[in-house]
């Protein structure tokens, strides 16, 4: 997995604050060329196209905000920071596509019902190709900051560039087909394939963002290292050092870890407290943005929330089932 300390470093320097700027100004320059190329057509599914670059931009302001929010340090309110509003700005997006997908199907409903003639077709070919290729661009090197990063924010913005840049690739698709065969509806039969695609985009999206909402658990890639660690160092101390209870969240680029650490009873507390500082350094230089917790308990011993899940979990009710 790409991190921060191999990164090149121009990918370094390409935050999400300047890539996000870039979006912005990509997005408004997107906008005025995909509506010039539709003015000089005519054409649905270029119209489509301009719409779907005013959600760009709509898109990459609000993410631009949400990343300044979460780059705020942890206070009394937020104690755990302010990370998770790249998650919103996920959702955002998610939720602007669909309405843009919704756009662009009534607008090929009313040009089913009234045909009309592209017009100056090469122009608008020209302008659209010129700023997919911007916006392609723009995307690929977005996506690679996003995985140094680790920024939601970033990564949704990017898909929904590469989205931007399927929907300018079909509408030109149908364009070229509709002026060669002469058959007008396939002009706006591709703007209903460009929205029904950018809908399971914006799907994808929120999905995504209520996950993370939701406290989803640390990626397995992240968290097959930190096992491996700890297996090594419980093997190392033939046993009588090991660790249970490990829950994990994610909350945009950072990732929280909690866990016990079981310690001879014979320790002293300097000793005990000494190898937890070093299994936490090892975890937190493994995984970027991780901030680890270890509670320390002697051997054998469980904590009083072990006790009463235990007790009173699942398989403790079916114990005392009739």
């Amino acid at each position: 997995m790409p991190d921060f300390a191999t990164a090149t470093p121009l990918v370094r320097w390409l935050t999400p604050h300047r890539l996000l700027r870039a979006s912005v100004a990509v997005a408004v320059l997107t906008i005025v060329l995909k509506t010039l190329a539709w003015w000089v057509t005519g054409s649905v599914g270029l119209l489509s196209d301009a719409l779907e670059s005013f959600v760009n931009l709509a898109g990459a302001m609000f993410a631009l905000a949400m990343v300044t929010i979460a780059a705020r340090p942890a206070d009394a309110e937020h104690p755990y920071g302010h990370h998770k509003a790249e998650y919103f700005s996920a959702g955002f997006e998610g939720i602007l596509i669909v309405g843009a997908s919704i756009a662009i199907l009534w607008a090929s409903a009313l040009r089913f019902l009234h045909p009309q003639p592209l017009e100056q077709l090469g122009w608008g070919l020209a302008l659209s190709i010129v700023s997919t290729g911007m916006n392609g661009l723009l995307a690929w090197v977005m996506l690679r900051a996003a995985r140094v990063h680790r920024s939601v924010a970033l990564a949704g913005d990017a898909r929904h560039l590469i989205t931007d840049v399927w929907t300018s690739a079909g509408v030109v698709v149908g364009l070229v087909a509709a002026n060669t065969t002469g058959w007008l509806w396939l002009d706006p039969l591709v703007a209903v394939g460009v929205a029904l695609n950018i809908l399971k985009e914006g799907g994808a999206l929120v999905w995504q963002a209520s996950q993370g909402l939701m406290d989803e658990a640390m990626e397995q890639k992240l968290l097959a290292p930190v096992e491996a660690a700890l297996a090594r160092r419980s093997q190392a101390a033939g046993g009588h050092l090991y660790f249970d209870n490990l829950t994990s969240r994610r909350a945009g680029a950072r990732s929280f870890l909690d866990l016990h650490m079981h310690v001879p009873a014979h320790w002293t507390l300097g000793r005990a407290a000494a190898a937890r500082a070093e299994v936490e350094a090892e975890l937190m230089a493994l995984v970027p943005g991780l901030y680890a917790t270890i509670e320390l308990l002697p051997e054998g011993a469980e904590t009083v929330f072990e006790q009463t899940e235990a007790q009173d979990g699942p398989g403790a009710q079916q114990k005392d089932a009739p």
